[in-house]
């Protein structure tokens, strides 16, 4: 006699950090039940990344969060940006679109008639978001929709079996159909399920910090390197980071004191500050490591879980974002009995590509930053080619993150890629349409096509809006997976057959064939 377990929800989520959040409001959104456990009691405040990018800042946009950002980097920008704390007055010079390897990136060589930097509406103005304040926005957001989230709970276990997974807790057993770990770098789930990591071992120390210090002015501002290693003093008071080449700390989880971030800084600066209050302090390494699959039986990972790297370049909160977008609607398709086949599958398909970029990307930065010979003959190359328009352009939309895209079937420019924002007939914009987490069909035509017509067969997994938008003429249609991803587009009203195949390959048959 088989024993059926009951289960108490479709999904435990392992962590609570932004990914695990955002995964789990994105399931709660798409109709499944999700509860998600925490060790620690309180939000993180740990001074960890500083900014979100572009897909992130899209991302949150297209669930109406945008506001919460926008204020949420007004009150960033006069809490730090306030006169004297972010250099002398005068003229403003050109805005600092980021660094690559500490070489600093200027707007006034962007060439911004670059394509790939169009169409991205209001989302393209936010990105001063940290981590700790995106955390509170996503937690509030979870709240609301209704999430269970659990603090001070421990996983100390789990079994899996063809049915679900029971998971252990240091306050009980949680019985659940899946378990998504998105418990970062030192993942309790990647290493119980037992995913391989391989990857390149550190050879850094890193330390960034918030600290008051006495001697700062012989310091200067921004980004040094030096014979011993590279240091960053601001843009925000009292914040430092150091990087030291001499191996990984002997000890990552001990605490962070006074006396070794001054060690630090006094090194690799030869400059001999005085720390004397520290507010917030984290070590890093260049540890390179991604599972070679984001998914075994019913246990899946996303965020630093996955792929762990160094923080340079502000790729590691974004990039389990997308990790969260990608996988939550997936996720929530297997469990309602709609995903078609190899759905789940496309997750570690889509998303590992881009977590191997980043590991990349990152590893050419240490290398850029090694005080050696090599090292600095090809860091002044890179400097100069960085000083171009065509160099600045390049590192920005990497940096940005509008270069990531998916290679998915369909001949239209635009498949495979987010979703433009267009501005439509009534005002409104794209990102408007996607709040509540469904696909959308967007006729073009206004109605006078009939691609909307056989759409409505697939309930309310897809969201069918007729209208018109006079600034792309050249589109009569667009599909739109819920993550903001475009699967079909078309400038022909007559393409019934390509949108099928769409449909069927993305959400499955329609309703009144189907289980759902």
């Amino acid at each position: 006699m088989t024993i059926v377990k009951s289960m108490d929800f479709d999904v435990v989520v392992a962590g609570a950090g932004p990914v695990g959040l955002m995964l789990a409001c994105e399931l709660r959104l798409a109709g499944v039940s999700a509860v998600v456990v925490e060790r620690l009691t309180e939000v993180d405040t740990t001074i960890k990344a500083g900014s979100i990018n572009l897909p992130t800042a899209e991302a949150l946009y297209r669930r109406g969060l945008l506001p919460a950002l926008a204020e949420t980097q007004r009150e960033i920008f006069a809490r730090f940006m306030r006169p004297g704390a972010g250099g002398p007055p005068g003229k403003p010079g050109p805005k600092v679109l980021g660094h690559f390897a500490g070489i600093m990136l200027h707007d006034d060589l962007l060439d911004t008639s670059d394509p790939d930097l169009a169409g991205h509406g209001p989302a393209a103005n936010v990105s001063l978001v940290p981590q700790a304040e995106l955390e509170r926005l996503l937690g509030d957001r979870a709240s609301a929709l209704g999430v269970e989230v659990r603090r001070g709970v421990e996983l100390t276990g789990f079994d899996q079996d063809d049915e679900g997974v029971t998971v252990h807790t240091d306050r009980g057993t949680i019985r659940a159909a899946w378990l998504a770990g998105c418990d970062g770098g030192r993942s309790t789930v990647r290493r119980l399920a037992g995913f391989d990591f391989p990857g390149t071992s550190p050879e850094i120390t890193g330390h960034q910090a918030l600290v008051e210090i006495e001697g700062a002015e012989d310091l200067g501002m921004g980004w040094h390197r030096t014979d011993t290693g590279v240091y960053v003093h601001g843009p925000m008071p009292g914040r430092i980071l150091t990087v030291q080449f001499g191996g990984p700390p002997a000890d990552r989880d001990a605490p962070i004191t006074a006396d070794e971030l001054q060690a630090a800084l006094r090194r690799v600066s030869g400059v001999d500050v005085t720390i004397t209050a520290v507010h917030t302090a984290t070590r890093f390494t260049d540890n390179a490591r991604q599972a070679t699959t984001y998914r075994l039986g019913r246990v899946l990972l996303a965020g630093d879980a996955a792929h762990v790297h160094s923080p340079f370049g502000g790729q590691g909160l974004n990039l389990g974002i997308g990790d969260a977008m990608n996988l939550g609607w997936k996720l929530a398709a297997a469990i309602r009995g709609w995903a078609p086949e190899g759905l789940l599958d496309s997750y570690t398909a889509e998303r590992q590509p881009v977590g191997a970029w980043v590991l990349d990307w990152t590893r050419a930065q240490v290398a850029l930053m090694r005080p050696e010979p090599r090292a600095r003959a090809m860091r002044d190359i890179v400097t100069d080619l960085a000083r171009t328009v065509a160099g600045t352009t390049y590192f920005a939309k990497k940096l940005s993150g509008v270069w990531q895209h998916y290679d998915l079937e369909g001949d239209h420019p635009l498949v495979g890629r987010t979703a433009p924002d267009l501005e439509l007939a009534d005002g409104t914009r794209l990102a408007d349409l996607l709040h509540g987490g469904q696909a959308l069909l967007l006729d073009l035509t206004g109605g006078d096509a009939e691609i909307g017509s056989h759409a409505e067969r697939y309930g309310d997994r897809l969201r069918v809006v007729a209208t018109t938008c006079p600034d792309r003429p050249d589109l009569t249609g667009l599909l739109v997976r819920p993550d903001g991803i475009t699967v079909w587009a078309s400038g022909d009203p007559d393409t019934p057959e390509t949108l099928d195949k769409a449909l069927t390959r993305w959400l499955g048959a329609p309703a009144e064939f189907s289980a759902a």
